[in-house]
């Protein structure tokens, strides 16, 4: 069911600090900031010849990622992201196979424009799961 590893996504609570480690030091292409309003959340993207890494920090008080940052105060890894060809069948199977669909259950639209979907990380051996359409 699952495909290609899109992204892994690392909380971190100084965006402009993290972007530049990734460029300055480690050399790699770096987007600019993309707000999240709907997530809580302002990403960029680091693009890597086979994958992505998605660098997270808070957008507002009440962002689900500020929690996370309390606990880990240098950041971390936050999800992984794969790859689903079709989303609500891959609720579907996910659903009746137990497994919990965070929030309404109803795909939102990600920072890649796509839909997606969070599984709770007690149901994937503590790993938060992303699923977004490809």
């Amino acid at each position: 069911m699952i495909g290609r590893l899109n992204h892994v996504a690392i909380a971190v609570p100084d965006l402009d600090a993290a972007a530049a480690m990734y460029r300055d030091v480690l050399g790699a292409e770096v987007s600019a900031p993309v707000p999240q309003p709907e997530h809580g959340v302002t990403v960029v993207f680091v693009t890597l010849p086979n994958t992505k890494i998605e660098l997270l920090a808070p957008l507002g008080e009440a962002s689900p990622i500020t929690g996370f940052l309390t606990r880990h105060a240098e950041g971390g890894i936050h999800h992984v992201c794969y790859e689903v060809d079709d989303i609500r069948v891959a609720r579907h199977r996910l659903e009746a196979a137990g497994a919990r669909v965070l929030g309404d259950g109803e795909p939102k639209i990600g920072a890649h424009g796509k839909p997606v979907l969070f599984l709770h990380p007690k149901d994937f051996c503590g790993t938060l799961i992303e699923l977004e359409q490809a």
